[in-house]
């Protein structure tokens, strides 16, 4: 998997968020990926949990704006963004490691208490 690779998943999972799409992350993660989010938190293992999580967020509304580059490195990216939901703005940084298939099999979500704004 090569950087425009990864960088076009980055893009992906915005426009699942854009569309409110759960069957668009579906498509992107591996049968038994792991996502923690944010870390320190209990981890949702399998696609099915991972889904759910998801339908969560997609459900309250959450939008994703990118804040910042993508940054590749090994089987990863990383790259920074803002989860916009009404009446808060969380500013976040996601991890993703693929498998050999091109799936994510990691996904490590980086924020806390200092990173969430209320409006209004």
């Amino acid at each position: 998997m090569d950087n425009a690779d990864k960088i076009a998943m980055v893009e992906r999972y915005v426009q699942a968020f854009e569309k409110g799409d759960v069957e668009i992350i579906r498509s992107m993660y591996a049968q038994d990926a792991v996502v923690e989010d944010p870390v320190g938190t209990d981890a949702h293992h399998g696609l099915d949990a991972i889904c759910a999580f998801y339908q969560g967020a997609l459900g309250a509304g959450a939008k994703l704006r990118l804040s910042g580059q993508a940054r590749c490195a090994g089987n990863a990216v990383a790259f920074p963004f803002h989860v916009v939901m009404p009446g808060m703005q969380i500013d976040v940084i996601d991890v993703f490691e693929f498998n050999d298939e091109g799936k994510i099999s990691s996904m490590k979500a980086y924020w806390g208490p200092d990173n969430l704004r209320k409006d209004g």
